[in-house]
């Protein structure tokens, strides 16, 4: 699925990353610790998260994760949004709970890492 359907789908306003737009990715992964999300490197999936601080962002350097999905009417702050652009993260803002959210990309074909 590419990144444009995801923004579409989620109703999600994309903060930076325009220029990854058409890339596709096909795995996502929901969580708020940032813990578990350190796992994930090796898979790159979608990152879903109400966690908005800086430290998704710097957690998400760490685990080579670049795609982060803001669910929950979480606004990234500047200071994110410019570290994630240094680091050329993709970052979206969705109105929608992590639930709903997540059940639209798995409806609309994206899988889970396990």
């Amino acid at each position: 699925m590419k990144l444009r359907e995801i923004s579409e789908l989620l109703n999600a306003k994309v903060r930076c990353g325009h220029d990854r737009l058409d890339e596709e990715h096909d795995k996502a992964f929901a969580s708020d610790l940032m813990s578990d999300v350190l796992t994930l490197g090796d898979y790159n999936p979608v990152i879903l998260t109400g966690l908005c601080n800086m430290q998704t962002i710097r957690t998400c350097e760490m685990g080579n994760l670049d795609i982060i999905v803001l669910v929950r009417r979480k606004k990234a702050t500047e200071e994110m949004i410019e570290e994630a652009e240094d680091e050329n993260m993709v970052v979206m803002e969705s109105d929608f709970s992590m639930f709903k959210a997540c059940g639209l990309l798995f409806q609309a074909g994206m899988q889970p890492i396990f």
